[in-house]
């Protein structure tokens, strides 16, 4: 698709490193939305915990507290996977925002609501390559999406009530995980049947991710930093500092968001 696209380069580039800032409601919400889709919940819940689960089935695994020789190679494997993972999925996101404005945006169509409505937006602007590349993207990130969705709001509500959670226990085992699993997964294949209109319910279930993500980021934040309850594992540093730096960012979204709703 970008390969495709007409896109004027310097333009492009210019507007990643000095971005124009409009000062209403929708500039604001849509930032919150797309830090909604890049602190997902996979980040707050189903990675940790997948460690957590790691450390239960594998015997060879002990939380690091107990088991400080651990840390490096588990740090590095978890720095690899969190580096690699966070840099396709931006560079993935900042070529689909530049296909986008070069194609769609640049003639005019600002309102789709509806993915075959985007992809014969961009049928007479790209040709059939284009149709077919956006409906193999559509594809798989439904087949990507939906497990990951589902089964980090499994976690998140398994492990708030305390109860047994994995994808490695029966369900007999984790009865509220693989109902959650189960259900978030029905509603979000029974919303293709109702007249919601699925680009808007991806946009605002970003911006509530979005919002969301602030408490948790404070939350967060404030529990890396006590030793008595990451032992020697505190967050400090550079690591910290970027750390805040990124809660600030979001929060001065989510504020902006909020007083140019209101002015």
């Amino acid at each position: 698709m970008l390969a495709a696209a007409n896109v004027p380069w310097l333009e492009a580039l210019v507007g990643i490193v000095v971005p124009t800032v409009t000062w209403n409601s929708d500039y604001f919400t849509t930032l919150v939305a797309i830090a909604g889709t890049t602190i997902s919940p996979y980040l707050f819940f189903w990675q940790a915990a997948q460690e957590a689960e790691e450390v239960r089935v594998e015997p060879e695994r002990t939380p690091l507290r107990w088991a400080r020789w651990q840390a490096p190679a588990a740090f590095a494997r978890i720095r690899t996977d969190t580096t690699v993972g966070m840099g396709f999925s931006n560079i993935i996101a900042i070529a689909i925002m530049i296909t986008t404005a070069a194609t769609l945006n640049a003639h005019g169509i600002t309102n789709i609501e509806t993915s075959s409505q985007a992809a014969e937006a961009l049928r007479p602007i790209a040709g059939d390559f284009a149709y077919l590349i956006f409906a193999l993207g559509i594809i798989g990130t439904g087949l990507l999406g939906v497990p990951v969705l589902a089964g980090s709001a499994a976690y998140a509500i398994g492990e708030a009530w305390r109860a047994p959670v994995g994808l490695t226990r029966s369900p007999q085992e984790a009865l509220i995980f693989y109902t959650t699993l189960g259900v978030a997964t029905l509603v979000g294949n029974g919303l293709n049947f109702t007249p919601i209109s699925p680009i808007q319910a991806l946009y605002w279930s970003a911006v509530i991710n979005g919002v969301v993500a602030l408490p948790i980021m404070v939350i967060l934040m404030m529990l890396t930093a006590r030793s008595n309850i990451m032992g020697e594992f505190t967050v400090r540093g550079w690591l910290r500092g970027l750390g805040w730096v990124s809660t600030g960012a979001m929060a001065l979204c989510v504020v902006g968001m909020g007083v140019s709703s209101f002015l």
